[in-house]
């Protein structure tokens, strides 16, 4: 694939831009400077560095994100600064997603892509991809609140009870809770429907894929080949 071609696809400008950064100078392959915007490579594994950046070609770009409190999960957010803000410009040119949303005070995974199928996949409730949450409460953990989000609640949108698909005490106001569907505020509304509040939301994993303990807040990375596999498979 030509230089120019690749640079384009991994969101690093418009064809003109980056036939201009090539021929300046500024684009090394396998640490040489390549200035010839044409030039053939292969594409896979292929790692280059523009303007001092280094990157490795991605068909298709999955990421995870530790998504930090009071960053809204929109391109044009309203009250708040977007969580895009936290990725690298290619990722953002490109025309990465998220892979649902989460509140704006709500943290913990989030997971971006720009392969539609896969994020058909994982919202589609008729796939049930399981979210796990841990939820902090306003008053205490007792069996009555487990019983009831496990055998389902009624929000007040619909007629139809949601369950929760796993709920598992963790502390004295503390919960692990578990859906395989993506209402709007669901988990909050679930406890609330259920006799208590949430005082704070962090989702752990979705599907397979686990937030892993050596994530900061407010950084993300690349998805490795097994923790793919492991969201295609649920």
């Amino acid at each position: 694939m030509q230089l120019d071609r690749i640079l384009h696809s991994q969101g690093f400008g418009s064809r003109k831009e980056v036939r201009a950064l090539v021929r300046h100078g500024l684009v090394s392959v396998a640490g040489e400077i390549c200035e010839n915007p044409f030039a053939e490579f292969e594409p896979e594994n292929l790692v280059f560095t523009v303007d001092g950046e280094e990157w490795r070609y991605h068909a298709q770009a999955y990421v995870m994100l530790h998504k930090p409190s009071g960053y809204e999960v929109s391109q044009k957010p309203k009250h708040h600064r977007s969580v895009f803000e936290l990725l690298a410009d290619p990722l953002r040119v490109r025309g990465i997603q998220a892979v649902g949303r989460l509140d704006e005070d709500t943290t913990g995974l989030l997971i971006l892509t720009d392969d539609g199928q896969l994020i058909h996949r994982l919202s589609s409730p008729k796939h049930k991809v399981p979210k796990r949450y841990a939820v902090t409460l306003k008053h205490p953990v007792n069996e009555e609140l487990t019983q009831a989000l496990l055998a389902g609640v009624v929000l007040h949108d619909d007629p139809e009870p949601v369950a929760a698909a796993a709920v598992e005490p963790s502390g004295e106001y503390e919960l692990t809770l578990t859906i395989t569907s993506g209402k709007y505020h669901q988990v909050k509304r679930m406890i609330a429907a259920a006799g208590n509040r949430v005082e704070a939301l962090h989702r752990t994993a979705v599907g397979g894929l686990a937030l892993p303990a050596d994530l900061p807040a407010g950084e993300w990375r690349w998805i490795s080949g097994t923790d793919l596999e492991r969201l295609r498979s649920v």
